[in-house]
């Protein structure tokens, strides 16, 4: 994290830079503690550089000694103990010199002793798995990317949802109709996911899918699960994902699942709404088997997931529930991590709202014991969770891997380049506040797990990103551009890389359009580029991040290891001549390859010329 400081006195002015790259060589944890370095650009007297920890919830300053340098920088380095007391280790430093005391945590200077909520942060133990990390994921609806195989005839075929509904056939690309958001089927499938692999893997190049649920459900998203047991049949069943899952391990892709274990269906037998299976469910009697299963209120009405009566919430409080979806052996969570599906991880859907009773009492106990449950299944299970606000409770480390990073990421990008929120309300935010809300997302977790976070632009839940810009292709590379240079995994929604749009909910969820003469080629070729890229430089995966310069319409940062660097600028606005101070950087880089060509020496200052309205990489 950058931090710059100028303190004047008369006429004096000094200017003291700070810098800790919260990843290796500069932060190295071990079972006993931490190594770690902060960073200067200036010489500082012996005993006057600190790092500050909280072992006992009591104040350390250990004293740091030189080691040397990284790059032009001064280095200091100091080892600490884990903090024994806590589930995280909070550390902060301290340089002291004639003009007072200079404090830098993970989301930049402060003058006194900064937060807590913002110190730098690690995990003695619980880590996201390496591999997270190194991924691009594309995300799936499944009725709506492609057929495997003709459509089945489902006229006549109804729906038990909260009404009876019929089933609606619309053909593939007709327009999705609001009236049947829940009841249109398209007619994709799994196999049709299989074969188009080679154009995910090899043409798109991305590594990793996000399916939104396969389980059998009334509706075409899936959300109202009828039967954890068995993938939809009109999904190709469970053959169908055991096939994908083959096809994907044969290209070393991974695949994620979507859990949906708030609530179910009401046509799930444990619950039986419509009295459609051989055992009464809990709808049908209160001395069902699975009565205790459901939260139901005083007046013995059973809680809908935000009202909605078609989605009775699970009540965790129930050790038979605690079972049959994560404790026992053959828990719906554990059974898909085995062969033949062997899924890499599952994205937990709503996962915050979990809990005893009617609300989300005892939320974080039950998450950490799902994470227990996947972690026995297999070690390198990524777990995910689903929050569209905050998620810092769930990312320290002992409950999710990561999270979808609509707060971190998509929220503030669509307010600086679209002026708008996720919600839909107008809130234009300059350059400043925009770094700002990303830096303090980030400083607020550990950073192993910010690495891990899901960045998205759109999902199904969101109107897409290119169709609140006004279709403006040329904001919309930018925001590919922040996707993929960001710390943490980028996630594609389906389409996007052709330009498919979409507004609101069920819009959104438009069909895939296979026909090449209708894709937006710019857009597509960008995507294609910073793909490969992303999946070619470290850096963008494993890499810490400082920020260089900022202007009005514009932000330029760097991605660096110690052995690698890319300079990343993005600008919503005019064209600019800017100066950047690569002497902050904690490795020397000689020359600068610019992407899409224009090579630039890199010394001292290193002067660029920023293109209007577009990003621009610059690798060293």
């Amino acid at each position: 994290m950058i931090s710059t400081t100028a303190l004047r006195t008369g006429d004096r002015r000094l200017s003291l830079f700070l810098l800790h790259p919260p990843i290796a060589p500069w932060a190295v944890a071990d079972t006993e503690g931490l190594e770690l370095s902060l960073l200067t650009d200036a010489d500082l007297d012996a005993g006057r550089v600190f790092v500050r920890t909280l072992p006992d919830n009591e104040e350390l300053l250990t004293p740091m000694v030189a080691a040397g340098r990284s790059g032009e920088l001064r280095r200091w380095t100091a080892r600490v103990a884990w903090d024994r007391g806590n589930e995280v280790t909070l550390y902060a430093f301290v340089a002291v010199d004639a003009y007072g005391a200079h404090w830098l945590a993970a989301d930049g200077r402060h003058a006194h002793v900064p937060p807590e909520s913002v110190q730098f942060r690690a995990h003695p133990t619980q880590r996201p798995p390496d591999w997270v990390r190194s991924q691009v994921f594309y995300q799936v609806f499944p009725d709506r990317f492609a057929r495997g195989a003709a459509a089945v005839d489902r006229s006549g075929e109804w729906l038990h949802g909260p009404r009876r509904l019929p089933v609606v056939q619309p053909p593939w690309g007709a327009p999705v109709d609001p009236r049947h958001a829940a009841n249109a089927f398209y007619g994709g499938d799994l196999p049709g996911l299989t074969q188009r692999l080679p154009y995910l893997a090899d043409e798109l190049g991305v590594s990793a899918i996000y399916l939104n649920p396969v389980f059998a459900a009334a509706s075409n998203h899936r959300y109202d699960t009828s039967d954890y047991g068995a993938v939809d049949p009109h999904l190709g069943g469970d053959a169908a994902l055991a096939a994908l899952r083959a096809a994907t391990r044969e290209r070393g892709m991974r695949l994620l699942l979507d859990a949906v274990v708030n609530h179910t269906g009401i046509d799930h037998p444990w619950y039986d709404r419509w009295g459609r299976h051989a055992e009464p469910g809990a709808a049908q009697s209160t001395q069902s088997r699975w009565r205790g299963h459901y939260a139901w209120d005083e007046a013995g009405r059973v809680q809908g997931w935000k009202g909605h009566e078609g989605l009775p919430v699970l009540d965790y409080a129930s050790p038979a529930l605690q079972q049959d979806v994560y404790g026992a052996p053959d828990a719906i969570l554990r059974r898909w991590l085995r062969p033949p599906y062997a899924i890499d991880g599952w994205r937990l859907d709503v996962v915050h709202m979990l809990g005893e009773g009617a609300g989300a009492r005892n939320n974080a106990h039950h998450v950490r014991a799902i994470r227990r449950a996947l972690r026995e299944e297999n070690a390198d299970a990524y777990v995910l969770g689903e929050h569209f606000a905050e998620a810092t409770r769930w990312l320290q480390g002992d409950q999710e891997d990561g999270a979808m990073n609509y707060y971190g990421h998509a929220g503030p990008v669509r307010a600086w380049l679209a002026g708008i929120e996720l919600a839909g309300r107008r809130v234009p935010i300059a350059t400043a506040a925009f770094e700002s809300w990303m830096t303090r997302a980030q400083a607020a977790i550990p950073y192993a797990n910010q690495l891990a976070q899901l960045n998205l632009l759109d999902s199904h839940d969101t109107p897409r990103l290119l169709t609140e810009l006004g279709g403006d292709v040329a904001a919309m590379q930018i925001a590919v551009t922040l996707l993929c240079t960001r710390p943490g995994v980028p996630c594609i929604y389906y389409g996007d890389e052709i330009g498919l749009e979409g507004g609101a909910d069920p819009d959104c969820r438009r069909c895939f359009d296979w026909d090449r003469a209708h894709w937006n080629t710019a857009l597509w070729a960008h995507y294609r580029t910073l793909v490969r890229l992303r999946r070619e430089r470290a850096e963008w995966a494993d890499g810490a991040t400082l920020t260089l310069a900022r202007g009005p319409d514009w932000l330029v940062y760097a991605r660096y290891t110690e052995h690698a660097a890319t300079l990343v600028a993005v600008n919503r606005g005019a064209g600019a001549e800017i100066e950047l101070p690569l002497t902050r950087l904690p490795l020397t880089v000689a020359r600068w390859r610019r992407v899409g060509g224009g090579d630039v020496a890199g010394a001292g200052l290193l002067r660029l010329t920023l293109p209007a309205r577009a990003g621009a990489i610059w690798l060293g």
